[in-house]
């Protein structure tokens, strides 16, 4: 069995949009005022660099979890450094920590099924990651839609109320987004 080796250039040119999806989903309405989702993206990038050698990887589904502890803990701290003298660590780190749980899992919810082999995990992994990436490339409205609506789970309306938009609005942009999606994957037969 080949071991699994990955090199930098890699790392950021495959799970770039994958991980940028996670932080945008993962900071939630008050925090993204404060950080931006590309800026968490470099600083997991950089880490995961810095790391690489040491981490637990051996195949692509750990990476993906090493990944996501990595952004975890760079939420966490630049939450920490945002918020130093109004601090519940507890409280935080549940919060970003389960925002990063729940946008991946909003994430591979897209691509549901019920795979238990390896190489069905690795097609699904690869899914994933074209998903993340095609998201994006949406135009930045329909991307702040699609990501609410699908990582984060909110309904139409909420979304509505958020943007300060009409429902149909929301709707139109919500169906304009997945139609784009489709199109930039169309290996997915239209499953969106």
């Amino acid at each position: 069995m080949t071991p699994f080796r990955i090199d930098l250039q890699d790392l950021a040119l495959k799970y770039r949009g994958y991980l940028w999806a996670l932080a945008r989903a993962s900071l939630g309405a008050g925090f993204r005022n404060q950080l931006d989702p590309a800026d968490v993206v470099q600083a997991t990038l950089l880490r995961a660099a810095h790391s690489l050698a040491d981490s637990p990887v051996s195949d692509e589904q750990s990476l993906l979890a090493w990944l996501r502890q990595v952004l975890k803990n760079v939420l966490v701290d630049e939450y920490r450094r945002l918020h130093r003298d109004r601090r519940d660590i507890r409280r935080e780190q549940q919060l970003l920590e389960s925002g990063v749980d729940a946008s991946a899992a909003g994430l591979q919810a897209c691509l549901a099924a019920d795979q238990t082999s390896p190489s069905l995990a690795a097609v699904r992994n690869e899914r994933l990651l074209l998903l993340a990436d095609a998201l994006v490339q949406l135009p930045a409205e329909q991307r702040e839609v699609v990501v609410q609506r699908y990582l984060e789970g909110r309904s139409v309306g909420a979304i509505a109320d958020s943007l300060g938009r009409t429902v149909p609005a929301v709707a139109a942009l919500l169906r304009r987004g997945l139609e784009q999606l489709r199109s930039l994957l169309p290996e997915f037969g239209g499953q969106f």
